[in-house]
């Protein structure tokens, strides 16, 4: 009746231990070791359906009859039922990646493989359809928007992406549109939610889509190809190695050359229940450009008419039938065609119907009948309470040409089946044990006969439940079966249901545990500076929190947020939802999901790097930065600005006794999250982290002076990283300006204009006063006019430029119009246009302001020195030939403390963000303590790294190559 449990070997998918078959199978009834070609199930060819094997692959379990090997086809390895074929175009072996010569090859009925006769016996590549039975922890994937990647294939028919296609955002998965729902549910696992949870990581293995001049880590010979799927590649470190050496490079992975900058899955934890992988890594959902199109492509499957092997087939011998996996499809009209014989046997044709769903049961346990008989079968089965079968008469044994053209699977009904039951509490490989279940089994059962297989037998029934797992490509859903539920009548449901379903659902029983529920959610765009009664007050007004379930822990009153604690997922989730569609006082408020970092359970030596990435910088860059970052790291800690700010990422690393920061953007972005960080600073276990930039505004002054460029141009993120972890630290000063209105005001024709209250802005780069702020005004308002061409560096100093010569002939007399003190003393201003407070060497892309020229009066400035140094312009001319360097500006001042009086109405700009300032006073002081800064070394990367970096750029290197 049953069999011991059987641990597999190392998967393909996820560095863990082979398994049987998803859901149920009908063949031997003991558990196998699965991951080998001798044991694994074969689908077979020529209309005659091939039984699986018995145990370990020595010949045919009990009931099956042995199946004799065509002398025309080879022993077909994991899965694949291959045949031969003519080739009518030039071919390459998908094992060797070498060209097939002569007109034979053999391929894969089912997922396209295509191999030399040589090659066939040494396939250690598991076929699609055996693929959902081989993932050890199902983790779903996030399908960002469709796009055209060039050279890449796809994962389920192993066919070039010649159209728009889907990628997934944390893991190196490419598909089509219409092979979405076959895709496995073998994305990485990123933190723990509960499931299958364990603190040693393997090698997380994904085939194919390398460039051609990479190198197996075992063989050291080119194991990539520019025309296949071939090769492996390890999604957490990036070892490389070809199908044939991967089994033997060591199981454990260490995360590679980025080890000490990758936050350790192990150490995040997210109960995240309902909530979809872009809600948990935070990943915008406005990057669907179709919404409607893509969800249904996602869930559901293949849009009527898209299917990319959908074409009629104008072959007057053939005939074209639209298939149906089961009464969800026909629900959605989401169907598979396939091109038969005008006149083909039964079997024939429902082989071809299984393979089109990528189905590796025996054809002769099911049987197609038309939409019209199947709502007669459902009437029956809802009119007398149980099933009837309408097999025998649904379809003559030969198919011709006047059949109707849509059918829909069947399965036939059994008296009795083999499941397969996986242990959750498992932590290393992948078991499983096999069972016999009748119309009388119950869950109740099942669990009484399997425990004892597992060791488990002097424990209560009570401790554990059964738990249905349908491991879907996009959300791995979970549901717990009642102890009365008859397994059997389950298994036909969801067959009815769906057949692709049934072939990516597992059976686990699940130890039942006390754990307390606990979600995190960030919650922003809430009035500033209110205590914890009123937001508290506010969110039972706008979003009817339960106060017994939800908690305010966390207060940020300067930013208007707050973190709640929910100890109830449905409570979670409902107050999820409802933020996206609620606005306080004429602000959206925004809610984030924040995983819980474990920081006792992180390695000594591990910094983790915290990237906040403006995808809105550089020419829309940021947008394809995040991906390569999040494939790179651990998504959890890569973090979208326009999602929330900075807040939320300093708040999930709040614990974390040193991490450092990458912010990706401008020099406004980067001021952005220094003056966060300078609010959250004191809540920070790690109150001074060090902060690096990858530049992708149009100044990157502040870039510049720490070495990392003008702007991002399109470098390997990988190389960036790697540079990052190098830099060098150093100190920077940053300062505050007040800006007070109150003791100036100003005579007008309709009496007295009431003066701006009080507001202090922070400076890191430079403040500048009169024509420098008025081009910066006049560049801002043109990019809100027209913000969607506003999206590339040289498009933007051209405006610039344009701007600048508008007021090339204009004079104004700044030095009239404002006084400066600089550390108590007057200063007397010459004849000037502008005056610029500067803190790095670096001024409107990157031109010298105050000049290199030796000055026995002032101090050679420096970043970290405490001082600012104070320079005029006379005009748009001067401005230029500084740019040109040509010239500097005047030196007029240094020093730590100003105080400048403005008389009338002055244009005024800090770090690029300029605005008209009414008169009154500035006063510019030291902003606390120095900021930590990292800037890039000099040096040469070390040895040891070349082959982790050839690794990374081949799929990270220039993004341009990649995505077009």
């Amino acid at each position: 009746m049953a069999a011991a449990a059987a641990t597999g070997a190392r998967s393909w998918f996820g560095g863990g231990g082979g398994g049987g078959t998803s859901g149920s199978g009908s063949g031997s009834g003991s558990g196998s070791r699965m991951g080998s070609p001798a044991s694994s199930p074969k689908l077979g060819g020529g209309g005659k359906g091939r039984p699986q094997p018995g145990p370990s692959g020595q010949g045919p379990g009990p009931g099956q009859e042995p199946v004799p090997k065509s002398s025309a086809t080879p022993a077909a390895p994991p899965g694949h039922s291959f045949r031969k074929v003519t080739l009518t175009k030039p071919t390459f072996c998908h094992y060797c990646t070498d060209f097939i010569w002569g007109l034979a090859g053999f391929q894969c009925e089912v997922c396209n493989f295509m191999s030399h006769e040589k090659c066939l016996k040494h396939v250690k590549i598991p076929c699609t359809c055996i693929a959902p039975s081989l993932v050890r922890v199902p983790v779903a994937h996030c399908f960002g928007t469709p796009g055209h990647y060039k050279k890449k294939f796809c994962i389920v028919c192993r066919k070039p992406l010649d159209s728009p296609a889907f990628r997934c955002e944390v893991c190196e998965l490419y598909v089509h549109a219409d092979c979405v729902p076959f895709a496995c549910s073998d994305c990485r696992q990123c933190h723990q939610d509960g499931h299958q949870d364990h603190d040693t990581y393997h090698h997380h293995w994904r085939e194919g889509n390398l460039s051609s001049n990479v190198r197996c880590e075992v063989c050291k010979k080119t194991c990539g190809s520019s025309e296949v799927l071939s090769g492996m590649r390890c999604e957490w470190c990036g070892i490389l190695a070809h199908t044939a050496c991967y089994a033997v490079v060591t199981p454990e992975c260490t995360f590679g050359r980025l080890k000490n900058m990758i936050l350790p899955p192990n150490c995040v934890r997210l109960s995240s229940r309902n909530f979809s992988k872009m809600h948990c890594f935070r990943i915008s959902e406005s990057i669907h450009t179709e919404p409607d199109d893509v969800d249904d492509a996602v869930d559901a499957g293949p849009a009527p008419g898209s299917l990319k092997d959908a074409q009629v087939s104008t072959d007057s011998s053939k005939q074209t039938l639209k298939i149906f996996d089961g009464n969800d499809a026909v629900k959605r009209n989401q169907f598979r065609l396939i091109t038969i014989p005008r006149i083909a046997k039964t079997g024939e044709v429902v082989e071809a119907a299984l393979r089109a769903y990528y189905i590796n049961e025996d054809h002769r346990d099911f049987e197609l009948q038309t939409l019209a008989q199947q709502a007669m079968a459902d009437c029956a089965t809802h009119k007398n309470g149980g099933p009837e079968d309408f097999g025998s008469t649904s379809l003559p044994y030969v198919f011709r040409e006047s059949i109707p053209e849509a059918w829909i699977i069947h399965a036939k009904p059994k008296d009795h089946e083999v499941i397969k039951i996986y242990p959750a509490w498992l932590k290393v490989g992948m078991a499983y044990v096999s069972i016999r279940i009748d119309k009388e089994s119950t869950a109740q059962t099942v669990m009484k006969e399997v425990l004892p297989l597992l060791g488990r037998q002097a424990e209560s029934l009570k401790n554990f439940r059964l738990v249905e797992v349908l491991m879907g490509s996009k959300q791995v859903q979970r549901m717990t079966l009642t102890d009365e539920e008859l397994i059997l009548n389950r298994l036909r449901d969801i067959r009815k249901t769906s057949i692709r379903q049934m072939n990516q659902t597992r059976f686990y029983v699940v130890e039942n545990e006390d754990a307390t529920t606990q979600v995190s959610l960030f919650v922003g765009g809430l009035p500033t500076q209110l205590s914890a009664e009123e937001y508290t007050h506010i969110l039972k007004e706008n979003l009817a929190i339960k106060t017994n379930l939800v908690t305010v822990t966390h207060v940020y009153a300067s930013q208007g947020a707050v973190v709640l604690d929910i100890s109830c997922f449905s409570e979670a989730e409902r107050i999820y939802m409802l933020i996206k569609d609620t606005v306080v006082q004429d602000k959206q408020l925004i809610g984030i999901v924040i995983p819980e970092v474990m920081h006792t359970k992180l390695p000594s030596n591990c910094c983790p790097l915290l990237v906040f990435v403006n995808p809105k910088s550089g020419g829309l860059k940021g947008r394809d930065l995040l991906c390569s970052f999040r494939k790179l790291l651990n998504p959890h800690q890569v973090f979208e600005l326009t999602n929330g700010g900075p807040f939320p990422g300093f708040h999930m690393f709040s614990q974390i006794p040193c991490f450092r920061v990458l912010v990706c953007g401008g020099d406004g972005t980067v001021g952005w999250v220094l003056g966060a960080l300078e609010d959250i600073r004191h809540k920070l276990t790690c109150p001074e982290p060090s902060v690096a930039i990858l530049p992708l505004g149009t100044g990157n002054d502040l870039g510049r002076v720490l070495r990392w460029g003008a702007g991002y141009s399109g470098e390997d993120p990988f190389s960036i990283l790697v540079s990052v972890d190098e830099a060098d630290h150093v100190l920077m000063d940053r300062w505050t300006i007040l800006l007070d209105a109150q003791d100036v005001v100003e005579n007008t024709e309709n009496g007295l204009v009431d003066p701006e209250p009080p507001k202090i802005v922070q400076m890191n780069n430079y403040c500048g006063i009169g024509i420098d702020a008025e081009l910066s005004l006049d560049f801002h308002h043109a990019r809100e006019e027209e913000p969607g061409k506003f999206t590339s560096r040289f498009h933007n100093k051209g405006v610039y430029v344009k701007v600048g010569l508008q007021k090339i002939s204009h004079t104004r007399n700044l030095h009239k119009d404002i006084r400066l003190q600089v550390d108590q003393h007057d200063v007397e201003l010459p004849n000037i246009e502008g005056l610029i407070f500067i803190n790095i060497p670096s001024w409107g892309s990157g031109a010298d302001l105050w000049g290199s020229d030796n000055d026995s009066r002032f101090e050679k400035p420096r970043i970290d020195d405490g001082l600012l140094e104070v320079v005029g312009v006379t005009g748009v001319v001067h401005m230029g030939q500084v740019q040109g360097g040509l010239r500097s500006g005047i030196r007029i001042a240094q020093g730590s403390y100003f105080r400048v009086t403005l008389l009338k109405p002055i244009p005024v700009q800090v770090d690029g963000e300029p605005w008209v300032q009414s008169p009154g006073h500035m006063i510019i002081s030291a902003a606390g303590p120095k900021v930590h800064m990292l800037k890039k070394s000099k040096q040469k990367p070390k040895k040891g790294t070349g082959s982790m970096k050839d690794t990374r750029m081949e799929s990270f290197g220039g993004l341009e190559g990649e995505l077009k």
